[in-house]
């Protein structure tokens, strides 16, 4: 997962005392030196072996741009909670690209999967394209626009923890069509969705059900957090908004917030 940002800086000062992550600049080869960070409460599907995936900060020589694209060196941040990838926070360079947390979808063939995206209905937006000797990126979206990214890793392969406080613990498909959601994602990812060993981190729902109705269809990124009510007043002392207040799911307890710069994500408590 990454969030695009216009700000990296408050980022790191935002997540990082909300999760206690600490972060690493990225350099020229892609590698994050680990630093400072704050100290905060904290807190697949997929598989071909598609799951959604940190590409991390390590990911990006090149040019800033839209998720999946690769990126000049010190404009991202690898985000770590004990040593390990749990995220990234990338730095905007066209201020007229959303402020969003991106979901990568793993992949062993970034290509093969972009061309059944193709067949399927749904949209390439950024083609696969190599991410130095980390993997393979490209950013794509769904019959409706939902957007989302690939990575197919080389050297990084992704989250080093996960479903654990202050970590990557599900996606939701927010969607105005669930049956041809399930049709789409269920072609894609069928053996990790449906699979003898399925074990999915990833799931859909009507947008009406929590957002209004003419919010476009979008993933949601869930961190898990020990008590959501704790987490939501350090959003709030933090500069972050509360967008809707906790609810009951079928994977927990929810809330939708959003960081000081409008990037939307949710905590989960379970």
């Amino acid at each position: 997962m990454e969030a695009q940002l216009s700000d990296v800086e408050a980022g790191r000062r935002f997540y990082g005392e909300l999760f206690g992550w600490t972060f690493g600049q990225t350099g020229e080869d892609g590698e994050s030196d680990e630093g400072s960070g704050g100290g905060g409460d904290a807190g697949d599907p997929a598989s071909e072996s598609e799951r959604p995936k940190e590409p991390g900060k390590a990911e990006r020589p090149g040019k800033a741009g839209r998720p999946g694209e690769p990126r000049q060196p010190g404009t991202s941040l690898r985000a770590y909670l004990e040593g390990e990838p749990v995220a990234a926070l990338v730095r905007k360079t066209d201020g007229r690209m959303p402020t969003v947390w991106s979901v990568y979808f793993h992949t062993p063939d970034a290509r093969a999967l972009a061309e059944r995206i193709r067949a399927g209905g749904g949209q390439v937006v950024t083609p696969p394209h190599p991410v130095g000797e980390l993997g393979t990126a490209a950013l794509a979206a769904d019959p409706e626009g939902a957007v989302f990214a690939l990575w197919e890793p080389g050297g990084h392969r992704g989250f080093g923890r996960r479903h654990e406080p202050g970590t990557f613990a599900w996606a939701e498909l927010y969607t105005r069509d669930t049956e041809a959601a399930n049709a789409f994602y269920g072609d894609l990812f069928h053996d990790a969705l449906f699979g003898p060993d399925a074990d999915p981190d990833f799931g859909r729902a009507p947008v009406s059900d929590v957002f209004p109705a003419e919010m476009p269809p979008h993933f949601l990124v869930h961190f898990l957090v020990r008590d959501v009510e704790a987490a939501l007043g350090t959003v709030a002392r933090l500069g972050g908004r509360v967008r809707v207040p906790p609810f009951e799911t079928s994977y927990g307890r929810a809330a939708v917030v959003s960081d000081g710069q409008g990037a939307s994500f949710a905590l989960l408590q379970r």
